[in-house]
């Protein structure tokens, strides 16, 4: 009678795996085997020799858990059963942040579910990311810089990839954002709540416009956007007069230092 002494997923190298891995079981008296027993499910053999029979677990396979996987001969026999272990499918479910600077990438926390097989955070189009989870719900990964980006929000699908295959693509998504640049501030000088027209690039989601006045010090503008590329600021109280600067702020990082002097 067949006896198996171990069962090897190819993908994982031990018992554990998905619907769609391969499988070697190895023993000894295998070469009769017409079909393997996985679970209640019956397989059809990839392969047989005397001493190993291969198989594809199947779609049937539940979601996860423990397995008996046996094998039966061209007589009816059944051998002894060895246990294996289904792996779940990840599952993400959001970050720890929403955007990162395109030039630097950043510290990443990804949110979700079965994470601990996990070897690798794939960023959309910019890249993976090795990691080894310890936790079964989240994992901290640095997102990757995106040098090659063009336009000033690039939105991209956070995956992670276990034993249990790889997450949807699309459910989970990150912004990187360039950083903006201020190109002319008109007037180049005002006082306290005067209006300000700053034109540049990369004026979306602005977090803050920074007044700095002629002794460094700094104040926060109320600001109104109004494209892209242009918002109004009111200059803000308090600050001392003389040469300053300007400078608008986004998750894409802060812009150029423009002039602007305090009257």
């Amino acid at each position: 009678m067949a006896t198996i002494t171990s069962l090897v997923d190819t993908t994982t190298t031990t018992n554990q795996g998905k619907p769609g891995d391969t499988v070697q079981i190895n023993g000894t008296s295998l070469a009769a085997t017409t079909r393997v027993n996985f679970g209640s499910a019956a397989v059809t053999p990839a392969s047989v020799t005397a001493t190993q029979v291969t198989f594809v677990v199947p779609s049937t396979a539940p979601c996860s858990g423990q397995v008996s996987v046996s094998v039966t001969s061209n007589t009816g026999a059944t051998s002894n059963a060895l246990p294996f272990f289904v792996i779940a499918a990840p599952t993400t479910t959001g970050l720890s942040v929403t955007c990162v600077p395109a030039a630097t990438g950043g510290a990443v926390t990804l949110f979700g579910t079965n994470f601990l097989t996990g070897t690798q955070v794939g960023v959309g189009s910019v890249g993976n990311v090795a990691v080894a989870p310890t936790q079964p719900s989240q994992v901290t990964f640095t997102a990757p810089a995106n040098p090659g980006q063009v336009g000033t929000v690039s939105t991209q699908p956070v995956t992670i990839t276990t034993a249990g295959g790889t997450s949807a693509s699309g459910t989970t998504l990150i912004d990187y954002y360039l950083a903006p640049a201020i190109t002319t501030v008109a007037p180049t000088s005002g006082t306290a709540g005067d209006l300000i027209t700053i034109t540049g690039t990369g004026f979306v989601n602005v977090d803050t416009v920074t007044f700095t006045d002629s002794v460094a010090a700094t104040a926060t503008a109320v600001f109104t956007p109004i494209s892209a590329t242009q918002l109004v600021a009111t200059v803000p109280g308090g600050l001392a007069t003389g040469a300053g600067t300007i400078t608008v702020a986004t998750c894409g990082g802060t812009s150029n230092a423009a002039a602007f002097t305090v009257t």
